[in-house]
């Protein structure tokens, strides 16, 4: 086994965490360039608190532009599976690792089962450095008190610390790179063309794929659902010739104000077909009524997350994946809350009965996570159903 190169975390008011590289190889020093948007070594600083699930944590598409902290001391025992990836529909396109890195207080480096492929080796596959050995209670700390912040993993060969003209390039850097409030990430990810999925199922469900996970496709189509995926991109006239009998929008990565075309998109369906959002397409869906959204201090990310059901007082443990939340006092009449964290008591789904308007910002499709919430999916089918009899 080779032995393990120095690498260091650097957040961007300087603050350093030595460690151990791991999977790709990370940026040097000598290769950052202030002004620039590198996806791989850099990006939004977050903790997750799930104890498992790092194989779709790191293939999330709504990670995009950040470095996942695992606040759970020790990954990767069960390795990766080699040919399966927790993405949208367009298979070898869309196999890729999300996250911009991933920082682990441990990382596991024995064998792995038959079929699967070590982390190392899965990130190293990927192009995406890991760093371990870092002290990630201490990092998850500050991340709450002080709220997400930008960092980069670099490399500084042959370095124990890093000199102080170094650490003030990198921090330069920081500075320099674009902040997760006001970023536009969904031209990354997701579909870039029309795929139908299950031809002969029923009912059909457009998905607007903002960067959709693989398990939404999966918890619509074990329910007989026909699904036609269509790129973030598409028009209104594109959207309406599919025929669906509804519009499901995606989760996704970024700040969600400044979609415009999206929202506006949206808005003209509002009432002509019953919608459906999930994380990102709960924001935009929320933007598209009249709400708005706003920054978190660090965000919800893990998937033990309690949340309340506002219509049956019913609280039950969900995966959550957002750094951005929609402010209760901008929602316009008509709108209610259907779901709120019982944290913190921010918003967690809203619902307009009037207009068939429904939304999730937790992941019902989970994975990782509990499946509590996967009846949220029958719920919604169950009207869709109701609401073409109608039509019929």
């Amino acid at each position: 086994m080779t032995q393990a190169k120095r690498v260091f975390l650097v957040l961007e008011d300087g603050s350093v965490y030595p460690g151990l590289g791991f999977g790709g190889d990370p940026l040097g020093v000598d290769e950052l360039v202030p002004g620039a948007e590198d996806m791989r070594s850099a990006g939004e600083v977050v903790f997750n608190t799930a104890m498992g699930g790092y194989h779709e944590v790191l293939t999330d598409p709504s990670y995009t532009g950040q470095l996942v902290v695992m606040t759970y001391p020790h990954i990767g025992n069960y390795g990766s599976l080699s040919d399966w990836s927790e993405v949208g529909p367009e298979d070898d396109e869309e196999r890729r690792v999300k996250a911009a890195g991933f920082i682990l207080r441990s990382v596991y480096r024995g064998p792995v089962p038959p079929g699967r492929m070590t982390l190392d080796t899965f990130l190293r596959d990927a192009g995406i450095p890991g760093i371990s050995d870092v002290d990630t209670r201490g990092l998850t700390l500050k991340l709450r008190e002080e709220g997400s912040l930008r960092g980069v993993i670099v490399a500084a060969p042959g370095a124990r610390t890093l000199p102080a003209d170094e650490l003030e390039r990198v921090t330069e850097y920081l500075r320099a790179f674009p902040q997760m409030l006001g970023r536009n990430l969904i031209g990354t990810v997701g579909a870039s063309r029309m795929v139908e999925i299950n031809s002969e199922g029923a009912p059909h469900i457009a998905l607007l794929d903002c960067g959709s996970k693989a398990n939404i496709i999966r918890e619509l189509t074990s329910r007989g659902c026909r699904i036609t995926v269509l790129p973030h991109t598409a028009s209104g006239e594109e959207i309406a010739s599919v025929g669906a009998d509804a519009l499901l929008v995606s989760n996704g990565p970024g700040d969600p104000a400044v979609l415009d075309p999206q929202i506006e998109l949206l808005r003209g369906f509002v009432g002509k077909l019953p919608l459906f959002g999930i994380c990102l397409g709960h924001q935009l869906l929320s933007h598209a009524l009249g709400g708005k959204t706003e920054k978190m201090k660090f965000g919800h990310h893990g998937v033990n997350h309690p949340v309340r059901d506002e219509r049956t007082g019913r609280v039950f443990v969900t995966s959550q994946n957002h750094g951005f939340t929609v402010s209760e006092s901008s929602l316009p009449d008509g709108v209610s809350v259907w779901f709120r964290n019982a944290n913190d008591g921010s918003i967690e789904g809203i619902a307009a009965d009037g207009p068939a308007v429904y939304t999730a910002q937790f992941h019902p499709e989970s994975a990782p996570g509990p499946q509590d919430s996967s009846w949220i999916f029958d719920s919604f089918l169950s009207h869709v159903k109701r609401q073409s009899e109608k039509g019929a």
